[in-house]
Formats: C-alpha cells, structure tokens, sequence
C-alpha cells in the first residue's frame, strides 16, 4: 500500500503456552533501559513551563480580540481560531495527565484540571478513568473504552447487533460519515464529562471539577451571548464546538482504528500489546506540533511519561528494536491513514467478520489465540 512502512514483512505470531509473556517482559525491560540511558525520559521543565504560560496567554489575547471585535460574522474567524487554541491546551492537559511534566503527581492533577476542566472545559476525572482503561488493553474487545462508539460501529461484534434499517443503512456507509460526525465530538467531551462529575461513584476532587467546568462551560457561554447578537452568537459556538470536535477526532483517530482487535481470550506481553494494535504518522516537526505528540502513538503507549520533545527522538531507537526482534511497527503518513480509517470503517459496517487482521499491512494471516 502507498505511503505505509511496517518494520517487518508479517506479524511474529506468538503462543501464551511458549513462555513468550516472559521473554515480551524481559525484552520491554531491556527495551525500556535502553530509552532511560538515551536521557529520553529526563523532564523537559523549560519546554513545558513555556507551553503552560504561552497556551493560557494565547487564549487571553484571543478572548480580549473577541470583546473588542464585537458584534460580527467576522468573529467566525475567532471561533477558528479558538477551536485550534482549545485543543492545544487539551494536548498539553493530556500531558501533564500522563505524568509527563512534573515529578509530582499532585502537580500535574492540577495543571490537568485547570487545563482540562477550567480552560477548556473536559472533566479530567472522566477522561483519566476512561484514557488509562485505554492504555492498558488498546484495542481488546470488553477493555477498551475507546471500541465501544455511540454511533460508529468499530468491530464485528457491535456491528453485528440488531439495529433499524436506518442505523443499519448508517453502518454500511459508516465511513464516508465518520470525518463529519466528529464535528460533534465537542459537544459529546463536553457532556460527558458533565454526567460524570454530578453522577454517582467515586470521582476525586469532585466540587473542584463541578465549580471549573462551571465557570468555563457558562462564564464562556454568557460571554459570547453577550458580545454577540443571538444569532451570529449560536453560530460562533457550532462552529468552534464543530472544529474543536474535528480537530481532535482527526488527531486521535489514525492512532487504532484500523489497527488489529485484541479478541478477549487473548493474552498478550505488555511491549507487543502496545506496539502492534498502534499506528505512528511519520512527518515534520510542524505535523508533531498539530498533532501534540499523538503522531508517535508507538513510543507514547510503550512509554506514557515521556516528555513530548523526546517521542520523535526515541522513534528510530524503538522502531529498530522492534524490527530486530520481528515485532511489527507501523508508520504512514497522515492522509494515508485516514484513507486507511475510512476503508477499515467500512469494512466493518458491512459486516465483514475478520477484522483482527490489519489492514495496513495487507495480509490475511490471523493472529487469533495464538498470540
């Protein structure tokens, strides 16, 4: 396939009863002491420290040229831009939720939830329990949170439930509406994590993320009702809701879907488990700065507290490790993998039924249980 590069001509499969947990455990280590010597997990203070005091002043200037503008359809300029401003402070929440900024792990829950919940308006309490459920079994059917979509069937197994003729219309057709429904994806962040900071359970610092999403969800939308005239005010916030929500589905969806899926029987060692069921999208330092890091969706599963700057570094380091030891690591290039997503989407919605092979590598050899 154009544009796509695996280390390997075909998956390594691996059996549960042949000791290979062991020897997966041994060569993550190995692996893993490689990359610390590297100085690749050091902290990057002045890097972040830049980014938590540029991010939130960009967002000031941005909301100051929103009041003085004032009452226009020009202002759909600004709700652009405040869309690209949002997710880049959600990029470096998603950071300081990995550990990746601070020693203190009291440091980066605050500098989350002041990112996630106060600025941009994402409950961290809600999008930590379900992320780390998500990173510890990518892609497992049952695990993963993130195979189980309200509206776009990712596996066999959801799109094989019954539905209407409507939805299942919808399904077969899945993947040309897949890039227009994550124009609702904004909206859908924002509400759930509303239900889950006033639903029951345990959720730490609680009243903390009920009064931030409070002031950032009303105070910001008193603000543009009361700059704007209710018309051009209802616009402003479709469409900076609508390109919040695409550009942050754009960014995370190349990084699984269309990847294998992990049947639940199967077992596999923690460094295959994250580099084989992830998709790099190799480019420039510009498209590592669109996509906050998330293009090196490899190196970040295996290693989630690396500081961003040093995910493009150690991509070579793992991806030769992996290609000496016969373990597949995929990389393509961003608009090859939305290609990839939309065909896979598909594949699914029209009910096919081996969707544990990876379509990137084109090959129909099954992993199955023997893993």
């Amino acid at each position: 396939m154009s544009g796509i590069r695996s280390t390997t001509s075909r998956p390594t499969p691996r059996s549960d009863g042949s000791g290979a947990p062991a020897r997966g455990a041994s060569e993550f280590t190995e692996l893993a002491q490689r990359v610390r010597v590297s100085g690749l997990l050091r902290r990057r203070y002045g890097y972040y420290w830049a980014k938590i005091i540029g991010l939130p002043g960009i967002l000031a200037a941005a909301l100051i040229a929103f009041v003085w503008i004032g009452d226009t359809w020009w202002q759909l300029f600004t709700a652009a831009a405040l869309a690209v401003v949002f997710t880049q402070i959600a990029f470096l929440g998603h950071d300081a939720a990995h550990r990746q900024i601070f020693v203190s792990g009291k440091w980066n829950d605050w500098i989350s939830l002041i990112l996630g919940d106060l600025l941009v308006g994402m409950s961290y309490g809600w999008w930590q329990h379900k992320h780390t459920r998500h990173h510890a079994n990518p892609n497992k059917l049952g695990v993963d949170p993130d195979l189980e979509l309200p509206v776009i069937a990712v596996t066999a197994e959801s799109a094989a439930r019954r539905r209407g003729p409507v939805v299942r219309w919808l399904r077969s057709h899945q993947g040309w509406f897949f890039f227009p429904i994550l124009l609702l994806e904004g909206v859908s962040l924002h509400a759930s994590g509303v239900r889950r900071v006033v639903a029951r359970g345990r959720l730490e610092r609680r009243w903390v993320e009920i009064g931030f999403l409070g002031v950032r969800l009303g105070g910001y939308t008193a603000l543009v009702f009361l700059v704007l005239s209710p018309g051009i005010a209802a616009v402003f916030l479709v469409v900076q809701l609508g390109l919040f929500g695409l550009y942050m589905g754009m960014s995370f969806a190349p990084n699984h879907k269309g990847m294998p899926i992990v049947p639940r029987t199967v077992t596999l060692d923690f460094l295959r488990r994250q580099v084989m069921m992830s998709r790099n999208i190799r480019g420039s330092r510009l498209l590592d700065a669109a996509m906050g890091g998330l293009n090196y969706q490899i190196e970040h599963h295996l290693f989630p507290s690396m500081p961003r700057p040093h995910l493009r570094r150690a991509a070579p380091l793992i991806a030769e490790y992996c290609r000496d030891r016969g373990i597949p690591y995929v990389e393509t290039r961003l608009w090859a993998s939305y290609a990839i997503v939309v065909r896979y989407i598909n594949r699914v919605g029209l009910g096919e039924r081996d969707v544990f092979t990876c379509p990137l590598v084109d090959q129909r050899s099954a992993i199955g249980t023997s893993v």
